[in-house]
């Protein structure tokens, strides 16, 4: 396109969105909508968090569709393209996304938007089941060695000593003292077989209860 032409679609609106009809905005929503439903499901099956968001999924989905209308008139006048472009650019986000895989999740969404509003479906057809295929096989891998684990902990005071002696090698994550006693909780890494022996814990006069939880460390 030459300067010539730009000129004219500033110039003449009418030129900026001839390229576009209804066909081809329908085909490219419903063709991003179905690729995005996929996400959804593979998003779903492969889920292993504590709590599970139907909302952020159904928000993965939704994003897809809505980068799609916006890159349909964007990939249709390279004038537009500029003004978007500058407007998007000033846009900030506040929600922080904690989990690394929902993170990845929402760039596949957003891209699947993007290759839809461009008009490549082939790209997406093609790539998002090799996608999914490396998807299962890495879920499919799993790297013996100790997990992070959420050890909890009620003690009388006396029982202080005898306590720090038994537990495994841990990191004090928190410790609350009341008139009831000590509520301890401490991040330790064991093998399946090694969780047994919280129940040791009990023979020690003093301790209430123990139980451990699966725990994802969001520091270092």
């Amino acid at each position: 396109m030459d300067l010539q032409q730009l000129l004219n679609e500033f110039l003449n609106p009418a030129n900026m969105f001839s390229s576009l009809t209804i066909d081809r905005v329908v085909i490219a929503l419903v063709m991003s909508f179905l690729i995005n439903l996929l996400i959804f499901f593979i998003y779903r099956k492969t889920f292993r968090g504590v709590i599970y968001n139907r909302d952020f999924n159904v928000g993965l989905v939704l994003t897809g569709l809505v980068v799609t209308l916006v890159v349909l008139p964007i990939s249709s006048n390279i004038a537009l393209s500029l003004g978007m472009l500058g407007a998007l650019s000033i846009v900030r986000f506040r929600t922080a996304i904690k989990d690394p895989k929902d993170i990845v999740f929402t760039f596949w969404t957003i891209t699947v938007g993007i290759i839809c509003g461009a008009g490549l479906y082939i790209v997406a057809i093609v790539g998002v089941p090799i996608i999914i295929v490396m998807l299962f096989v890495l879920e499919r891998i799993k790297l013996r060695g100790p997990e992070s684990y959420l050890m909890v902990v009620h003690y009388t005071s006396d029982a202080e000593a005898a306590l720090q002696t038994a537990l495994p090698k841990h990191k004090v994550r928190s410790r609350t003292v009341n008139a009831e006693g000590v509520e301890f909780m401490g991040e330790v890494r064991m093998n399946a077989k090694e969780i047994p022996q919280v129940d040791e814990l009990l023979k020690i006069n003093g301790v209430k209860d123990a139980s451990i939880v699966s725990y994802n460390s969001d520091s270092a």
